[in-house]
């Protein structure tokens, strides 16, 4: 039971760096690791940015006395990898070091990984513990683990409504939306944008609100892929998306011309006499999109949840009525997790009750 505790002790701190590289290593999952020497930790490290090395290879780059090596334990929220992919295999590089003790995580559900490192940890006589803080470690790549296990990208909604449950007035284009969302929860905004491989509204969205969809308040990370949804598209003719040269995916019916400015832009062709939903996500995994933030608008949002094709919600509230308008969409198999005051304005975290079983 001690040896038990010390582990699990040694695993926070894994997942403590580990959350460090969020936002920079995706499609990659977010991995700590930590060197411990007679009880001491004497090296650590975290997957700082995607193609770069390893949180294994930091935390043994950064033990002053290499010596110590030998008989220490290495701890490691995700199983170390065993192929050859932008970086070497960090089982490979813990035998040579001859490190003889090694803790790890949860296994990587990655299928060129998956048990794979482990065992050839244990073929070489090193000393292998798994599942140590398993569900903790699964939760803190929980978009990682839903893209490998299930071929899909993780999807967040995400949505701001009135009091009385509208997420929009009834408007034309030419008038503004209605602002639902002050300073400090727009920057949440922005950073779940900025945790996303993809950001995806539906073509009503976009001819109402020509939205740029980028990472205006959260700088210094990467923008994600931009989505748009609908059967039928059509672009605003000052809309940023086609013009400012960062990336643009649409998928809808049929072809549609694009001016010779969208070269960042492309069309994906989808059967809309089909469930659509599953169509998009098969797709989005195809190209590497292990993340998806779904922003709008209110029929966009609830075909995801009829579909069932949903993992965390953000609804946001703000302290005033519309009396008429869009009605917001309506969760379903929905657990609420926390629910937290920004000012006056009301933010609910919920998960999908499939997904805490």
């Amino acid at each position: 039971m001690e040896n038990q505790n010390v582990d699990e002790m040694y695993m926070r701190r894994c997942l403590q760096l580990a959350a460090c590289g969020r936002g920079h290593v995706s499609p990659n999952p977010m991995v700590g690791a930590v060197v411990v020497c007679d009880g001491r930790i004497i090296g650590e490290g975290y997957h700082r940015q995607f193609g770069g090395p390893h949180a294994e290879v930091n935390a043994i780059a950064s033990v002053r006395n290499p010596e110590l090596l030998s008989r220490s334990t290495l701890y490691v929220s995700l199983e170390p990898c065993s192929h050859y992919g932008k970086t070497p295999p960090c089982s490979l590089l813990i035998i040579e070091k001859k490190i003889p003790r090694v803790v790890v995580g949860c296994l990587d559900p990655f299928p060129k990984v998956s048990g794979r490192g482990v065992a050839l940890l244990r073929d070489a006589g090193i000393e292998v513990v798994t599942g140590v803080l398993d569900e903790e470690c699964r939760a803190l790549n929980a978009a990682f683990m839903t893209a490998h296990e299930q071929q899909r990208p993780y999807v967040v909604l995400k949505w701001a409504q009135s009091s009385d449950g509208f997420i929009d007035s009834c408007r034309t284009p030419e008038e503004p939306p209605c602002r639902f969302s002050d300073e400090q929860t727009s920057l949440l905004v922005h950073r779940l944008r900025a945790e996303s491989d993809a950001i995806l509204v539906g073509s009503r969205t976009l001819r109402l609100d020509n939205p740029s969809l980028t990472l205006r308040l959260w700088p210094g990370r990467r923008s994600p892929l931009r989505v748009v949804l609908g059967a039928h598209v059509d672009f605003p003719q000052s809309s940023p998306l086609l013009t400012d040269g960062l990336p643009t995916e649409i998928f809808t019916s049929r072809p549609i011309p694009l001016p010779a400015s969208a070269g960042a832009v492309r069309c994906t062709l989808l059967d809309f006499s089909r469930p659509v939903i599953p169509q998009l996500l098969e797709s989005l995994y195809g190209e590497g999109v292990t993340s998806l933030l779904v922003e709008g608008g209110a029929a966009t949002l609830q075909s995801f949840i009829d579909a069932s094709c949903w993992d965390e919600a953000y609804i946001e509230t703000a302290p005033f009525a519309l009396h008429e308008g869009v009605k917001a969409p309506a969760l379903s198999e929905a657990v609420c997790r926390t629910s937290t005051a920004y000012g006056n304005r009301r933010l609910q975290h919920y998960f999908r009750r499939a997904c805490l079983s």
